[in-house]
């Protein structure tokens, strides 16, 4: 029997994309269950889901196999999303939205951390 290879992924890396996840849900009013289905996606969950990797892209500073492993994806997929987004910088409301991301995940990840008691 053949086994089948999987990427280790982190836990952290994980909550990351998790986040990106989040956030691109809270802006744009599609779940992150819809943009994570097992299915094709097409049409705004689509670019949703885009948005999340890009996010995850850049703000991370990620290799685009970090941020396709993270999100259960492959790496044609994640560069195709980041490309779609990075054309989409073009548009001053995409452009506007991605700013907005990229500062959230920045300013949240650069607060001092917290060590929760057990």
């Amino acid at each position: 029997m053949v086994e089948t290879y999987r990427v280790p992924v982190t836990d952290a890396d994980r909550i990351r994309a998790g986040l990106a996840l989040q956030l691109v849900a809270a802006a744009t009013g599609i779940s992150v269950e819809k943009m994570t289905a097992s299915v094709r996606l097409k049409g705004r969950v689509c670019r949703a889901r885009w948005l999340a990797l890009y996010t995850a892209y850049v703000t991370f500073g990620w290799p685009l196999d970090r941020v396709a492993h993270a999100f259960g994806l492959n790496r044609a997929t994640a560069a195709a999303a980041c490309r779609w987004a990075e054309d989409g910088r073009d548009h001053p409301t995409v452009d506007a939205l991605l700013e907005r991301l990229e500062l959230c995940v920045s300013q949240l990840l650069e607060a001092p951390s917290c060590e929760l008691p057990a």
